[in-house]
Order: C-alpha cells, then structure tokens, then sequence
C-alpha cells in the first residue's frame, strides 16, 4: 500500500519520511496553489492513503496574503479531499487550533464552534469544511505549537536567541499544549493503519502535548534541558504585537482521538528532550 503524502522538508513531512515508508511529494513536485495537478497526481498514483501534510504556515504573513493562504489552505485540501473521496481512498489533513477564537476557559473539543481570529485560521478552516463535505472517510487533526529539530519553530528561536542574549522576554498569557511533529507524525501513521485496516471512524481529532503550559513556561523548559543560563521574563501578548493575533487558550481536548484510535497526548518534555539530541547531531 502507498501512502502519498503532500508535503517533503515541513517539520511534518520529514517527521513522516523519518518514520513511515511513504512517497513524499515537495513543492516541485506538488504545488498546493494548483489544486487541480495534486488532484491529477492522486488519480496518477492511486495511493492507499493521502496525508496532507503541507500547508501555508505563515500566520503573520497571511494577513497580506490572504488570496494564497486560502487556495493552499481552503481549496486544494478540499479538492484533494474530493478526488481521495471519488477513488475510495482515506485523507488525512492537518489542521489547526487557529480556527477557534482562543477564549479563555475549558479546552477546546472538535465540535466546538470555530471562529478564526485572522486569515490563516480562516484559511485552515475553510479546508476543514471542504474535507467534511468531500464525503470519503477523513481524519482532520487539529494540533498545536509544533516543534521539531527541523524547520522554523519556537524551539530552534529560543536556541538561536540564547545565542546572543543573557536575558529574553516571552509571552506568559497565552497556554496551550507544545506537540512534536515527531509524534504527530506516528499518530497519522497510526491512524492511516488503522482505517486501511478496516476502522471506519472518520472525522476532527484534536493531538496536542501534555501537560498545558505558556510560552515563557516553554522556554524556561528548553534552556533548562539545554544547560543554558537564560533569564526569562514573563510578558504580556499586548506587549510582543504581530500582525496576527495569537489564541489565548490553544488547550485541546484529545480524548476522541483517544477513544477512537487510542492514541494518548504526548509528554512534550520527553519529545523535547528527544529534539534537543537531535539538534546536538546537525
């Protein structure tokens, strides 16, 4: 059986080919600002399962970019999604917890009213409700705050910033759930698995690391994994502004992912552990 993935050096995509024997497709190979050529490539090779792993990941540069963010985040899953549908064929997506508002209060489950704050989470969940209405079996997984040895991410940041500073200010009021794109990636192979084997169950799933923690949290815990003396001091989102906003509460409930596949939050301290060595190798 081919599991075709859509995406090749993301942190999610290397995460896969690291772990799954899967063809790969990079952005020559695959351009999601044309729908139609990954339609045409599914029908080509016919694979056992589609995981789209590839995505317009600029949160920031999306509010000026809004006409491409939604056709490689919006139309190109739903049309994938449609032809993976036609053939028979399960489709994995990965989304976002961007598409909820982020207020304050208990962790967000799958069916949860959306209400994106800007133009990536509007992007990623308009490919959600293309997926749902392809009519195939799908699995959409919402995660959030990835992190990887690959990539841009808030791990590679803080290490490169501890470079030449004694003393950084991170954002404290913001929580939600750091997840390895490493485990992320077994989870979609479990869940690929799982469905080729004969598991009906479709629809959202939520995955993100346990236990919830802040950004400056997050930090304090990679400086102290990686030895280093850094000072962090704790500051408000109000005073770090980007041109999108940021969800205050990015907590998930994962137990439907659970139920449903049984596969259990991650402990992102051992994952980050797991990253740090793995950066100690590059």
């Amino acid at each position: 059986m081919t599991t075709l993935v859509f995406g090749h050096s993301g942190q999610l995509a290397t995460e896969l080919r690291k772990q799954g024997d899967v063809v790969a497709l990079n952005h020559e190979q695959a351009d999601l600002s044309d729908p139609s050529h990954c339609v045409d490539i599914i029908k080509e090779i016919n694979p056992g399962v589609v995981i789209n792993a590839a995505a317009y990941t600029g949160v920031d540069a999306a509010e000026h970019d809004e006409e491409l963010a939604t056709l490689v985040n919006g139309h190109a899953p739903t049309e994938m999604a449609e032809i993976s549908a036609a053939l028979n064929i399960p489709f994995l997506h990965i989304s976002t917890d961007y598409v909820f508002d982020g207020a304050p209060g208990a962790p967000w489950k799958p069916d949860d009213t959306t209400q994106p704050l800007g133009a990536y989470g509007r992007s990623k969940l308009l490919g959600e409700l293309g997926v749902r209405k392809a009519g195939g079996q799908y699995a959409i997984l919402r995660t959030s705050w990835v992190f990887s040895a690959h990539g841009n991410n808030f791990v590679k940041t803080m290490l490169r910033l501890s470079q030449t500073n004694n003393t950084l200010k991170v954002v404290a009021d913001q929580i939600g759930g750091p997840t390895p794109a490493g485990d992320i990636a077994a989870a979609l192979l479990t869940i690929s698995s799982a469905m080729t084997a004969g598991n009906n169950c479709s629809g959202t799933y939520h995955y993100a690391g346990s236990p919830v923690t802040n950004w400056a949290d997050f930090a304090r815990e990679i400086f102290a994994q990686s030895r280093k003396n850094i000072d962090v001091i704790d500051i408000s989102a109000n005073q770090y502004p980007t041109p999108a906003k940021r969800p205050e509460n990015s907590v998930m409930d994962c137990s439907k992912l659970l139920r449903d596949f049984g596969i259990e939050q991650p402990d992102w301290k051992t994952g980050l552990a797991r990253v740090l060595k793995d950066l100690e190798n590059v």
